[in-house]
């Protein structure tokens, strides 16, 4: 496993980490949790992803009982949580970035996780009814008082991100130094276009989501929809068209096809591809069976297969961004 600093800071991030979007709580119960992350930790991932509106807050729940259970100390990982959707209905509680949502979304995370603090605090969407200065202030704030230690942002636009950077630069607070933003083969020009000024600009660091597609690029999604499959979650259904859509699907009939030419599964492929490109922090990839998860991480023994050669043939199978 290589660790890569996270954009300019100095925090240091396993190349593939673990995220429980969809799978606690919904797939994954506490004990599976502990197996899944224990699994993941002997493989080298520092780095696990939640947000607080997954599962309603029962996400952070499980991954908290877990941490416990396993008994790491501190210092050999990092977590993460995401501020925006809220738990409840009403003013200053959901769909927010405001100074009041933020300062009581910090405290509820950090007791469902039993945890003093959290690595990252990101604002999980960009609010346009909160002046971004708010934001950043808020933010700040949070981190001086230890409750986060670094602060970033989630599919915000890069002039959002430039905006809050330039805010926290120009009052000496404590500036966004990460995006986690959707990434795969079917879906790139936001970070290879879009955010292309701001790794050099201001130094951004990517915690990317979504390698596989929601599972697209597994190849399981060609002929409908298995049973057990994330597309087969009633919370999931609005994903089911993009899914099963047969032009994506016909590329991906080709990209496993490709895949077998290297010894290697779509999913694993998938996620090299993703961490191939030098301004990824961390792939994030998701898993509800150890097996899974093992078969996710066997995208690092892919990784040096992919050349510049390897790389531009992969282009020419998806539909330019």
């Amino acid at each position: 496993m290589e660790y890569r600093r996270l954009g300019r800071s100095g925090l240091q991030v396993s190349q593939l980490s673990l995220g429980s979007w969809v799978t606690y709580h919904n797939q994954v119960d506490t004990r599976a949790a502990r197996e899944l992350m224990a699994a993941a930790f002997d493989h080298g991932v520092n780095f696990f992803d939640n947000a607080e509106a997954y599962a309603g807050g029962q996400s952070e729940t499980i991954m908290g009982a877990a941490l416990r259970e396993l008994g790491w100390s501190r210092v050999k990982y990092v977590v993460s949580t995401k501020f925006y959707w809220g738990l409840s209905e009403g003013p200053n509680q959901r769909n927010t970035l405001n100074r009041k949502y933020l300062r009581q979304a910090i405290d509820g995370s950090l007791q469902r996780f039993g945890l003093d603090y959290v690595d990252l605090a990101y604002c999980h969407r960009p609010d346009p009814n909160t002046p971004i200065e708010e934001t950043v202030w808020a933010m700040h704030d949070m981190v001086e008082q230890g409750k986060a230690l670094y602060w970033g942002t989630s599919e915000w636009a890069a002039d959002e991100i430039r905006a809050a950077w330039e805010i926290a630069e120009r009052h000496h607070l404590h500036k966004p130094v990460v995006e986690q933003p959707q990434y795969n083969l079917f879906h790139r020009a936001r970070v290879e276009k879009e955010y292309a000024r701001l790794y050099d600009d201001i130094g951004l660091g990517l915690t990317t989501w979504s390698p596989l597609a929601s599972g697209l690029l597994t190849g399981k999604y060609r002929n409908g929809v298995p049973a057990g499959s994330r597309g087969a979650l009633e919370s999931m259904a609005w994903l089911r068209d993009a899914l099963t859509d047969p032009a994506k699907n016909a590329i991906v009939d080709r990209f496993v096809g490709f895949a077998s030419k290297l010894s290697c599964t779509p999913a694993q492929l998938a996620i090299a591809w993703c961490s191939a490109n030098p301004r990824v922090s961390s792939v994030i990839t998701g898993a509800s069976s150890v097996a899974q998860l093992q078969d996710n991480l066997g995208a690092l023994v892919v990784l040096p297969k992919l050349d510049a050669d390897t790389l531009q043939q992969l282009d020419a199978l998806f539909p330019s961004i």
